[in-house]
């Protein structure tokens, strides 16, 4: 028996460092039977010929150049020409572990579930304070000593196994500014359940927490979770990142907005009151990250 499509969504911009890195992570999944959507969107280095070398090198990959519109309007394109059962999201500055769509699917499949949640490490670069005096007949030599000394730390909130939506929210309400389950890279996502709701998509007008406005839409819809306590998705915590760059007002403005979806999807699972405290907690909670 074929096993189900996975459709890999990675949106680009001026990934010139990192992308073949991040598409090298996909391309050697134990898992082979993907489809993986890259889109450049609109990048003004060499992301895009180095995005073309590797298509040629890789059939499963699809290529997509298009004007700049932001990630969010880059991942709906990705979302609506997405072929597979399942969607998977990886940002172009990170990896994945070989392993990681492999165990995604297996839990979706054995569990029917809607939507599979999985640990995933933080890498913090090694950056010296000064210029190590290295040997010029070693180039390779500063690289290998940050990525040796490289800050690795582990997150993940929730024990490994099935639940029910309302588990899986009371989960969410303990840490409801948490990068894991905020983010889209740590998690599987069941295709027909997005396209069949056209409000599960990710808000073009937000430039901050677009991607959890996604996740509290999906749940709305979803019924069946599991959570993978093994770290399937290694993200760089990069100082240039847009996570660093965001400004406080349009970090708050975005909060103030998302408390709304937050309170009516636990209204509509009654359990809002049990958990208004924790709620409001959204508004000035710091993330893991």
């Amino acid at each position: 028996m074929q096993k189900p499509l996975v459709s890999v969504i990675v949106p680009i911009y001026n990934a010139q460092n990192n992308i073949v890195r991040c598409v090298e992570s996909i391309r050697r999944q134990t898992y082979e039977n993907l489809e993986i959507l890259l889109l450049n969107d609109g990048s003004k280095d060499v992301s895009y010929p180095v995005c073309e070398m590797l298509s040629k090198a890789d059939a499963r990959i699809v290529l997509i150049d298009k004007e700049n519109s932001g990630v969010s309007a880059t991942r709906n394109l990705g979302m609506r020409m997405a072929r597979g059962k399942y969607l998977q999201f990886v940002d172009a500055d990170d990896t994945l572990e070989p392993f990681a769509t492999e165990l995604l699917v297996q839990r979706a499949e054995d569990n029917n579930a809607d939507l599979v949640i999985a640990a995933y490490n933080r890498i913090v670069p090694y950056k010296p304070k000064k210029e190590a005096k290295l040997d010029p007949l070693l180039p390779n030599k500063k690289k290998q000593l940050t990525e040796q000394l490289a800050k690795f730390q582990t997150f993940g909130f929730l024990p490994m196994g099935f639940m029910t939506k309302e588990e899986f929210a009371c989960g969410l309400m303990q840490e409801p500014a948490s990068f894991y389950y905020g983010v889209m890279w740590n998690k599987l996502y069941r295709a027909d359940l997005v396209r069949a709701h056209t409000d599960v998509r990710c808000s073009e007008e937000m430039t901050w927490s677009e991607d959890l406005y996604f996740n509290l839409t999906y749940i709305r819809y979803a019924e069946r979770f599991f959570a993978l306590t093994a770290p399937i998705y290694n993200y760089y915590d990069n100082p240039g990142s847009a996570v660093h760059l965001t400004k406080v007002r349009t970090a708050i403005t975005a909060r103030t907005a998302l408390f709304s979806y937050y309170k009516e999807l636990y209204e509509q699972l009654g359990l809002y009151e049990e958990n208004k405290l924790q709620i409001f907690k959204y508004l000035i909670s710091s993330s893991e990250a």
